[in-house]
């Protein structure tokens, strides 16, 4: 015969459904923003990575492009006998096309960002918990003849406000 540690089914009071629905709907909320905080650091990491992105290149077109142009230029110059200006001008261009590449990457890594879409998931996935709770009714309960005793009749019922009609 095995033992359990509380009592199951019908066996529970109404305090202790109450108390384990409570239970319930904090771990859900817990776990809700726990999604949207993990969702979140996804896309702020991404985000971060393609920023990176765009900066390494910015600091490698500003403060490398004229040691490599001078370099690159006389390289060419040494190797093909060209003019000196076209060979900067070969420098030049592949320090752009360099730059731009790296720009690139970090237009993927923040399209990737944006599509992730954290905070949208997040907030709807809150309110659809929320449209369901708003709409959760409680289970019917018979009412017996002690507890029909025991409610106010309608003389004694006070006037209460409510958000919805």
């Amino acid at each position: 015969m095995s033992h359990t540690d509380g009592p199951v089914g019908a066996e529970r009071s109404l305090g202790q459904l109450v108390a384990h629905a409570t239970g319930e709907l904090s771990a859900l909320v817990h776990d809700e923003i726990a999604l949207a905080k993990a969702q979140l650091r996804q896309d702020v990491k991404r985000a971060g990575v393609g920023s990176a992105a765009f900066t390494v290149a910015g600091a490698l077109l500003i403060f490398s492009l004229p040691m490599l142009s001078f370099a690159l230029a006389y390289g060419i110059h040494a190797w093909s006998d060209w003019h000196l200006s076209v060979c900067f001008l070969l420098s030049f261009a592949a320090s752009v096309l360099l730059a731009g590449l790296i720009a690139l990457v970090g237009v993927v890594f923040l399209k990737k960002a944006k599509q992730g879409g954290g905070p949208q998931k997040a907030v709807a996935s809150a309110k659809e918990t929320a449209a369901v709770l708003q709409h959760a009714k409680p289970h019917p309960r018979a009412i017996g003849a002690t507890d029909a005793a025991a409610l106010p009749s309608a003389g004694e019922r006070k006037a209460v406000a409510r958000s919805t009609p």
